[in-house]
C-alpha cells in the first residue's frame, strides 16, 4: 500500500519536474546571454529571461484545474479552479515585454549605426 502512494506522489510529481527543468533552462540560457560582450545578445538575454519569468507565473498560477467558467453556476465552492488572473497578467506582461525588447534591438541598431561597433568593451571605451 505505501509503495502504491509513492509510485501515484511520483507520478503527479512528473509535470512540475518538466517545468523546473525548462524553467532551469531558460533562465540559465538567459543568464548566458546577457553576460556577452555583443549588446544584441544580451537583449535576446533580458527577453528569455522575461519569458522564462512569464512561464514561472503561470506555472506557479496552477498547471491543473478546471477553467471558472460558468460550471455550477456559483454552487462549488472553487476548489480546482485555475486562478485567470495569472494569466491575464502573464498576457500584459508579454506585451509590454515584446515592445521593450523591439525598443532595445532599435536603440541597438542606432547605437551601431553611430559607433560602428556593438561590442560592450569597446563601446564603453575600455579597449584592450
Amino acid at each position: 500500500m505505501m509503495a502504491s502512494a509513492l509510485l501515484v506522489a511520483a507520478e503527479s510529481a512528473r509535470p512540475q519536474f518538466a517545468v523546473a527543468l525548462v524553467l532551469g533552462t531558460l533562465f540559465a540560457v538567459g543568464t548566458f546571454l546577457v553576460l556577452r560582450r555583443d549588446v544584441v545578445r544580451v537583449v535576446w538575454g533580458l527577453a528569455v529571461i522575461s519569458q522564462a519569468t512569464n512561464v514561472y507565473l503561470i506555472a506557479m498560477g496552477g498547471l491543473s484545474g478546471r477553467a471558472p467558467v460558468l460550471e455550477g453556476h456559483g454552487t462549488g465552492t472553487g476548489a480546482g479552479v485555475t486562478d485567470p488572473l495569472v494569466q491575464a497578467l502573464v498576457l500584459t506582461a508579454i506585451v509590454i515585454s515584446f515592445a521593450t525588447t523591439t525598443l532595445a534591438l532599435v536603440l541597438t541598431y542606432r547605437v551601431y549605426q553611430e559607433n560602428g561597433t556593438i561590442d560592450t568593451t569597446v563601446l564603453g571605451g575600455s579597449r584592450d
